[in-house]
């Protein structure tokens, strides 16, 4: 097996068990926190669409297809305390967008490298993401780490468990 086909796994992974949780959620069920202070799951997924582009991006410049129009800024952590949801997008959008940068993701992973994703990651990310290859392996975590809080709310709405 390649790194390439390691990473793919695991990101693959995550995006199974975000699918499942998301997948039966509605528009308004989305805006469900699991507890005081805790993020609904819109602007969760907003804000791991946003770091997923940020994150490749800042690895392999002009791979990622550009996000709307101040995307990251309606998802940055001024913004996670506001509960209209008219201030985010739906869920068909955002799992549109998470689709193209997923499909962007994988895509650039499959042509990097064993040197290439060996290189150093961007300087900003080095103290959680030393490589290239970690600053891959780093999304699907990311996903699965908020994945645990969706896990919370479906069984808040009377969802059985799926995993």
């Amino acid at each position: 097996m390649k790194p390439n086909d390691a990473i793919k796994l695991s990101i693959d992974t995550a995006d199974l068990v975000a699918r499942s949780y998301l997948g039966d959620l509605t528009n308004e069920e989305m805006m469900q926190r699991p507890a005081a202070g805790c993020n609904h799951i819109k602007w969760q997924i907003g804000h791991l669409i946003e770091s997923d582009f940020r994150t490749i991006d800042s690895c392999c410049k002009g791979s990622m297809p550009t996000l709307p129009e101040g995307f990251a800024k309606k998802y940055n952590k001024q913004t996670a305390s506001i509960d209209d949801p008219d201030a985010f997008h739906s869920k068909s959008e955002l799992m549109k967008l998470y689709d193209q940068q997923r499909s962007a993701i994988l895509k650039t992973l499959a042509t990097l490298t064993p040197e290439e994703l060996e290189k150093p990651a961007p300087e900003a990310m080095r103290s959680y993401a030393p490589t290239v290859a970690a600053a891959f392996s780093s999304l699907g975590i990311h996903w699965t780490m908020h994945a645990g809080q969706w896990a919370v709310i479906r069984r808040q709405l009377g969802r059985a468990p799926l995993f």
